[in-house]
């Protein structure tokens, strides 16, 4: 009969002796893949990227909090309609004997927070944070299962003021942080839903068929589900001015003074002209890859040099409290970013203290932002420990 497994340790059944527990063994210095080291040319990288990000968040008037990293599962799926918990690494607790998971993403945690400790909190609430996410897939071609996550939720707002908002900071902290060629492309995650109640109407069992052809950008596929009346969507794309005077074209032949969409066209263009030329701007209204909780506003943002997108944002709702309430946020994920800077980074200057040094002038140099590095034995010198300075009796002297 097999043994029961009991929440928390590792049985092997058959008993299996030692040897054969050793020979099953991984090397130890590996790590599971999607993880990796950072050394220190890139965690000084990423240490000053995400200080750069939150300062810019911090100067517009966001309040940091940090939720932990493990939470029960059933709370951290239930805030977001689309957050799935079969992306979360999930363990069962011993103490509680609930079902616990690794976060994948960090703003359902803050509208747990928003919901509960600052419930009673002056709305609009302003929070930001910033740490790792975990998940047991990587996305696409993007091999990390561990990523950086730092993001800013407006909570209580999900108008086109908060929108503007948003989306001005979400570009200001790229730009703070050394990205270069930043681009915002928009796009409405309700489309079809919006469309579909009137303007273009469609019966329950294809509205899931139409988003999936207009995902893959199928024109045949739409029509053979019954979405013809869609395919003109599939080319309102691309650079921003143009692809808004297109979608506003099919908003007005289904009502000349304003159909389904006016409003949210109004929206847009507002949001475009409030970034003033500080970004490139693009429109795709019917892309929902990576908005599986937005509602009637999203963004993704990308920069030059970088692989893929560097931070998704947009209007939600909070779900779990008395009721559902409304947010605006977004998310960077400066993974690449940092990459693509460390190579460019400029390295710190750095003051050998030899033996014997004067400890108070020391203390000195290191309160004016000088890093030292002593001498521990005669063998220790500036080179070989990578300084660019020795500490003279006049001060730091240049090597």
């Amino acid at each position: 009969m097999r043994p029961p497994l009991f929440a928390g340790a590792l049985c092997f059944w058959p008993p299996q002796p030692l040897s054969a527990l050793a020979m099953t063994d991984v090397d130890s210095s590996l790590l599971p893949e999607g993880l990796e080291d950072r050394l220190p040319a890139e965690a000084a990288t990423t240490t000053r990227v995400m200080r750069s990000i939150q300062d810019v968040m911090h100067g517009h008037g966001y309040d940091r909090v940090l939720p932990p990293m493990i939470e029960f599962e059933k709370s951290l799926a239930a805030r977001m309609a689309g957050i799935q918990s079969r992306r979360m690494f999930r363990f069962t607790d011993p103490s509680s004997l609930r079902m616990m998971g690794l976060r994948s993403d960090h703003t359902p945690q803050i509208g747990r927070i928003a919901q509960t400790r600052l419930a009673e909190a002056p709305r609009p609430l302003r929070l930001m944070y910033a740490g790792q996410v975990l998940t047991i897939k990587s996305d696409g071609l993007n091999p990390a299962r561990e990523k950086l996550q730092c993001g800013a939720e407006l909570i209580g707002a999900d108008n086109l003021a908060a929108a503007t908002e948003i989306v001005s900071i979400a570009v200001e902290a790229l730009q703070a942080a050394g990205a270069r060629g930043v681009s915002v492309d928009f796009t409405l995650p309700d489309l079809v839903d919006t469309l579909a109640e009137k303007a273009f109407p469609l019966a329950p069992g294809q509205i899931e068929a139409v988003r999936r052809e207009l995902d893959t950008k199928d024109a045949g596929g739409l029509r053979d589900v019954g979405g013809a009346a869609y395919v003109p969507l599939l080319y309102a794309t691309g650079e921003f001015d143009t692809a808004i005077e297109k979608l506003a074209a099919i908003d007005a032949a289904i009502a000349p003074d304003g159909g389904a969409l006016a409003s949210r066209i109004s929206a847009l263009r507002e949001i475009a002209a409030s970034l003033n030329g500080t970004a490139r701007l693009t429109l795709d209204p019917s892309e929902r890859h990576g908005f599986e909780y937005q509602t009637w506003f999203g963004f993704t943002l990308y920069a030059d040099g970088v692989r893929g997108p560097v931070g998704r944002g947009g209007t939600y709702r909070i779900a779990g409290g008395a009721h559902h309430e409304v947010a605006t946020g977004f998310s960077l994920y400066p993974d690449g970013l940092i990459n693509l800077l460390v190579a460019s980074e400029a390295a710190q200057d750095c003051v050998f203290l030899p033996l014997g040094h004067d400890r108070d002038q020391a203390a000195r140099l290191r309160s004016i932002g000088w890093r030292t590095r002593a001498a521990l034995n005669e063998a220790d010198s500036a080179s070989a420990l990578g300084c660019t300075h020795v500490l003279r009796e006049g001060g730091p002297e240049k090597l």
